[in-house]
């Protein structure tokens, strides 16, 4: 059954899991005067967001870097003769300086508001119990239970594998396994073209990888704007990726050809065979859902294994919750620390008072290749599928002076809108900084902006954010 509110404003606060999600809960609770204990089995700040986000990106970062020393010429600027060159290990220790950084903060932050943190394992024993496993310094396991008020759960996700495919962590591998990184490949099949594939592929693609990309549908991004995703398949044909389109996966194997060499072997449902000396499958995520003894609290599951949540982002067990990728919604941090804020107000009884329930359909999001994609709101393909009237208005990075400068005038801004009152439904970048960019069309969707409120403020020149103001008009 439903709930709206709890009969109580809970004190005892236990939350599974150290992600955005969790611990951006646990923050804010104890902030509002929560009992809060937070369990965690790896790393505080949650392994997608450090184990995945952080250092994918960092990565992406530095071959962005490599990419842009190529364009010197381009912005008056001698070429070296000898091209810059990755240190993997220089690499490494980078990445993983920031991941030690950004778990130190948050451990920081999370113990300073009194909040008790436990390294180790929990799951359900009934709808108020939580059993929690610790591990001493000789290994012994160390086995309590706690009565709590209120529980999130927020364990996160893992990387999808098929029963097709066994990944070894050295030439067939999973999204985790690509980093830190153990060397570079200079061949690499990509499967999955969606927002993890296509963020690969650039990353590969910059680091002077040949690239192949399993396309399952006839477009990269199947999900988005078919003029963003063409955008993008025109930057991976003129970087030599080659994209096997209308093709889906259905082995990949390590096989040893006839001159002796070892190659990954990944052979398609149409009959297509792509042979490279890695592979990389990045074809989704499925729940942290195992393990946590949903049965005996009675929390159900849909069909996909993610807990149900309403809108308060509670499970059908009033006073348990879920957030973040277990919660099925759209698998971005930022919502995920959202929902965990969210959360905490609901559990100490602050749904009494107004305030704004989470929109998924307003939640900005951002693909990190060469251009930057972004998009947030409304799509144009979801307005014309449903026959809804808008007004759609591009502008493309080549008028603006700053891309001009940049020497990088790829891409375009498209703002969406309601013709009737000139209010802002969405909007989508692709090009330079479109990550940070998207930011404003994000604020306009949220607050119901109208387009004029764009057009009419005062931004800076030159910027490459003219180019909104200008899709306003």
């Amino acid at each position: 059954m439903w709930g709206d509110s709890l009969n109580a404003v809970a004190t005892r606060f236990v939350i599974i899991g150290g992600g955005p999600a969790g611990n951006t809960a646990a923050t804010h609770a104890a902030r509002l005067g929560a009992e809060v204990t937070l369990i965690e089995r790896d790393v505080i700040g949650g392994a997608a967001h450090l184990w995945d986000c952080i250092p994918s990106k960092t990565m992406i970062a530095t071959g962005a870097a490599i990419a842009q020393s190529r364009k010197m010429e381009g912005m008056g600027l001698e070429q070296a003769a000898a091209e810059a060159e990755v240190d993997v290990d220089a690499l490494t220790e980078r990445i993983e300086s920031i991941k030690t950084r950004l778990q130190r903060g948050t451990t920081n932050l999370l113990t300073s508001q009194g909040v008790n943190l436990v390294k180790g394992t929990a799951r359900m024993l009934s709808p108020h119990d939580v059993e929690i496993t610790t591990t001493d310094e000789q290994g012994n396991p160390n086995v309590y239970t706690v009565y709590a008020d209120a529980v999130l759960l927020a364990t996160g996700s893992r990387p999808r594998i098929p029963e097709w495919c066994r990944p070894d962590g050295e030439r067939i591998l999973t999204t985790r396994d690509c980093y830190p990184p153990k060397t570079f490949p200079e061949s690499i099949t990509v499967v999955g073209s969606g927002v993890t594939g296509v963020e690969f592929v650039h990353m590969f693609a910059s680091f002077g990888a040949k690239v192949t990309l399993v396309v399952s549908r006839q477009q990269v991004l199947p999900s988005k704007d078919p003029e963003v995703a063409a955008v993008l398949e025109g930057n991976f044909l003129q970087r030599g990726v080659h994209l096997l389109k209308g093709a889906r996966a259905t082995s990949i194997e390590r096989e040893v050809n006839e001159a002796g060499v070892e190659e990954v072997v990944v052979r398609c449902d149409d009959g297509r065979v792509v042979r490279s000396s890695h592979a990389v499958l990045a074809i989704g995520s499925v729940p942290n859902t195992n393990d946590l003894g949903l049965d005996a609290a009675g929390v159900e599951l849909d069909r996909n294994g993610y807990v149900t949540i309403d809108r308060h982002c509670q499970s059908n067990v009033g006073h348990i919750y879920a957030a973040g990728d277990i919660s099925g919604k759209l698998p971005l941090s930022s919502v995920a620390s959202m929902q965990g804020r969210k959360v905490a107000e609901h559990v100490l009884g602050m749904q009494k008072m107004s305030h704004r329930h989470l929109d998924y359909d307003k939640a900005a999001s951002a693909i990190f290749t060469e251009p930057e994609i972004a998009d947030v709101g409304l799509a144009e393909g979801d307005a014309f599928a449903v026959g809804r009237k808008i007004r759609v208005t591009k502008v493309p990075f080549s008028s603006t002076p700053k891309a001009l400068i940049n020497n990088d005038w790829r891409g375009f801004v498209k703002i969406i809108s309601d013709p009737a009152t000139g209010v802002v439904l969405g909007g989508s970048i692709v090009g330079l900084h479109a990550a940070e960019l998207i930011s404003v069309i994000a604020i306009a969707v949220t607050a119901n902006l109208k387009v004029t409120d764009i057009v009419e403020s005062l931004l800076v020149h030159p910027a490459l954010a003219e180019a909104l103001a200008e899709a306003a008009e």
